[in-house]
C-alpha cells in the first residue's frame, strides 16, 4: 500500500498546512528560523497534521480552522523531536543529521521551546476552551510519558505493562489529541468524537510497536536512524522484553546484559535472539490487534473518502517497512 493513498485526499490542506508552518517559523533571532527550518524541511510522515486533516474532514469540518489546528500538532510534535534528540544523544534522525548534531544541545532545546510556545500562541487563535484543554493535557502527558522511559533506561526488569504506558505517553497521546481534537473543533456528537479519541490511541500505539519492531528488522538507510539505536541507550522496548521473557535462559541474559550496559556490541546476536524468542512475531501480532482495534473505532463515522483513507492509514502502519 502506497501512503500517497491517504495523503491525496486531502492534498489542497496540506498545501495550507505548509504554507501556515512556514509562516510561523519567523522570528527575529536568524538561528531560531534556521534550526526551525533545518528540522521542518526533513518532511517526515506528517502523520499527525494528516490525522487532524482526515478526522476534521470526515465530520465536514473543512476551514482555515482546522489546517491551524494541523499546523498545531506538527509545531507540538517537532518541538518534542527536538527536546528528544538531545535528551537521546541521537545524532540521525529522518536520514539526516540531527539539529543537535549540527547545532549542539543548548540551540536545540532553545528552538524546541520557541515550537512548542508557538504552537499555543498559534492555538488560542483557534477560541476553542475543549480544544486547548485536549492539547495542554496531551503535552503534559506526553512530558510523563519521556519521563518514565527515562527512568526505565537500563531497567532489564520493566515490564510489558510499563512499556504500554510508556508508548501511550509518549507517541499515542499525539495521535489521539489530533484526531480528538478535529472532533471537538468539527463540533462532533460525543459518540463520534470518542470513536476518533480511541482510533488515535489505538492508531498511536500500534505505530509505536512498529518503530520498535523495525529496529530489529530494517537498516539504516530505509529507517532513517540508525538501527539499534534504542538498544545502544539501554531502552527496554517490548521486543526486548519479550525476548527476556519467552526466550532462552541465554537469550534472557544476553539481553538482559545488554540492557543493563548500553551499547551495540553485540546487536547482531541480540537481533537474532530477538528474532528467534519470537518477540518480533508478538510484537507484530500486537500491533495488528491495535490497528485492527483502531478500524473498528470508526465504525459510528459515517461513511465517506476520508474514513476511508482513516482505515488505510491504520492498514499501513502496521505494513510498512520504514
Amino acid at each position: 500500500m502506497q501512503p500517497q493513498s491517504f495523503y491525496r485526499v486531502v492534498t489542497e490542506d496540506f498545501a495550507k498546512v505548509d504554507s501556515l508552518i512556514k509562516q510561523q517559523l519567523v522570528s527575529q533571532v536568524p538561528l531560531v528560523e534556521k534550526i526551525g527550518d533545518y528540522i521542518v524541511s526533513a518532511g517526515g510522515k506528517r502523520l499527525r497534521p494528516l490525522l487532524v486533516l482526515l478526522a476534521g474532514k470526515a465530520l465536514n469540518k473543512s476551514d482555515e480552522d482546522l489546517c491551524l489546528l494541523a499546523a498545531v500538532i506538527e509545531f507540538l510534535h517537532t518541538s518534542t523531536l527536538l527536546h528528544d534528540d538531545v535528551v537521546d544523544k541521537s545524532d540521525m534522525r529522518r536520514g539526516r543529521a540531527t539539529a543537535n548534531a549540527n547545532w549542539g544541545n543548548a540551540p536545540s532545546v532553545l528552538v524546541g521551546d520557541f515550537l512548542y510556545a508557538r504552537s499555543f500562541e498559534m492555538m488560542v487563535r483557534l477560541a476553542s476552551l475543549p480544544v486547548m484543554q485536549i492539547i495542554a493535557h496531551a503535552t503534559c502527558v506526553i512530558a510523563e510519558g519521556e519521563v518514565l522511559q527515562l527512568t526505565k533506561i537500563r531497567d532489564a526488569s520493566t515490564t510489558e505493562e510499563i512499556y504500554m504506558q510508556v508508548i501511550r505517553g509518549k507517541t499515542a497521546m499525539l495521535f489521539e489529541a489530533s484526531t480528538h481534537s478535529a472532533a471537538v473543533l468539527a463540533n462532533a456528537p460525543p459518540e463520534q468524537a470518542e470513536a476518533l479519541r480511541l482510533y488515535g490511541d489505538r492508531l498511536g500505539i500500534a505505530f509505536q510497536l512498529v518503530d520498535d519492531l523495525l529496529d530489529y528488522q530494517g537498516d539504516a538507510d530505509s529507517l532513517g536512524k540508525n538501527v539499534g539505536d534504542d538498544l545502544a541507550e539501554g531502552k527496554p522496548t517490548l521486543p526486548l522484553i519479550v525476548t527476556m521473557r519467552s526466550g532462552t535462559a541465554e537469550q534472557a541474559a544476553l539481553v538482559r546484559t545488554a540492557i543493563q550496559k548500553g551499547g551495540t556490541e553485540n546487536f547482531e546476536p541480540i537481533r537474532q535472539a530477538v528474532h528467534d524468542s519470537g518477540a518480533l512475531t508478538y510484537t507484530a501480532r500486537l500491533a495488528q490487534e491495535y490497528a485492527d482495534n483502531a478500524i473498528q473505532c470508526l465504525a459510528p463515522l459515517p461513511e465517506s473518502e476520508y474514513k476511508t483513507a482513516l482505515i488505510e492509514l491504520a492498514q499501513f502502519a502496521v505494513q510498512r517497512t520504514k
